[in-house]
């Protein structure tokens, strides 16, 4: 005979005043297998029809390769500084009042509502060799345009909102008090920033560069205008997937979509273990 109280036993549910629990589960269990994890396992599925052997032959291919560092390094680069420059623009638009303030707050949000390929137009008119801003870089020896350089930019553009949306309600929860409490304590603005502020910004700003990182590394419509789609140079992976297709190479498309979406969830995973960390950590 079980002695032990019933609010000591584990149960499947916390007891809520809102009841239709069976039904939400059901349905979001129904609506994530059909719309994620059926398409997966698809691509999954055939990829793994081409055999060990093949498979490992498209994925060690020289352009494979290549076009898979330059999508992952792009992106991981374009996040980094998605997370320095985004920090900045999340606070000044928290912490000042200026002329404007509101209009550059909508701004940030311009990529999400702008068509890829016409952001990928606009970067390529601007920094092209005779482009507003390419025709001053060129005579330095700089070219943005049809190189990786090109990408980089392309996708700070549309990751930038992620982190900015991110870290912003953060800080406007930060109570000022807090600030000067720290200096009436002597600490510096270094001090202030590094000790006081970034512990609770950590977690927000993980996910900020997290949501930026996946995006960039799918994006597609603002890369292909700028980046040139030059092999070994400036492709990306999804072009080189359109590549496939186009060939009527089925096989290697899948195959290059199955490691994209394995080295993805590696590193989202690693990611996330970061961000759980940081909670835990800082609060």
């Amino acid at each position: 005979m079980n002695n032990a109280p019933a609010e000591a036993r584990w149960r499947f549910k916390v007891p809520s005043v809102i009841p239709g629990f069976g039904l939400t589960l059901g349905f979001s269990l129904a609506y994530l297998t059909l719309i994620i994890l059926i398409p997966l396992s698809g691509l999954v599925w055939r990829s793994a029809a081409l055999g060990w052997t093949d498979f490992w032959a498209i994925a060690t291919d020289r352009r494979t390769v290549k076009a898979l560092e330059i999508s992952f390094g792009t992106a991981m680069i374009a996040a980094a500084v998605n997370v320095v420059f985004g920090t900045i623009v999340a606070w000044v638009l928290v912490r000042y009042s200026f002329p404007g303030r509101r209009i550059i707050d909508a701004m940030v949000d311009l990529p999400f509502a702008l068509p890829t390929a016409v952001a990928g137009i606009a970067l390529t008119s601007l920094y092209a060799p005779r482009g507003w801003i390419g025709s001053l870089l060129v005579p330095l020896g700089i070219q943005v345009a049809y190189s990786p350089l090109g990408i980089v930019i392309a996708l700070i553009f549309i990751g930038l909102p992620f982190v900015v949306r991110t870290v912003q309600p953060i800080i406007e929860e930060i109570d000022k008090e807090v600030e000067e409490a720290a200096a009436t304590l002597g600490a510096s603005r270094f001090q202030t920033i590094t000790r006081v502020l970034f512990p609770g910004l950590a977690p927000a700003i993980t996910t900020g560069f997290a949501l930026a990182f996946a995006r960039g590394v799918g994006e597609y419509g603002s890369v292909i205008f700028i980046a040139g789609n030059l092999p070994y140079v400036s492709e990306i992976a999804p072009l080189l997937i359109v590549i496939r297709l186009e060939e009527y190479d089925y096989a290697a498309a899948t195959a290059i979509a199955t490691i994209m979406l394995a080295l993805s969830f590696l590193m989202l995973l690693v990611i996330n273990l970061i961000q759980s960390w940081s909670r835990k950590r800082y609060g």
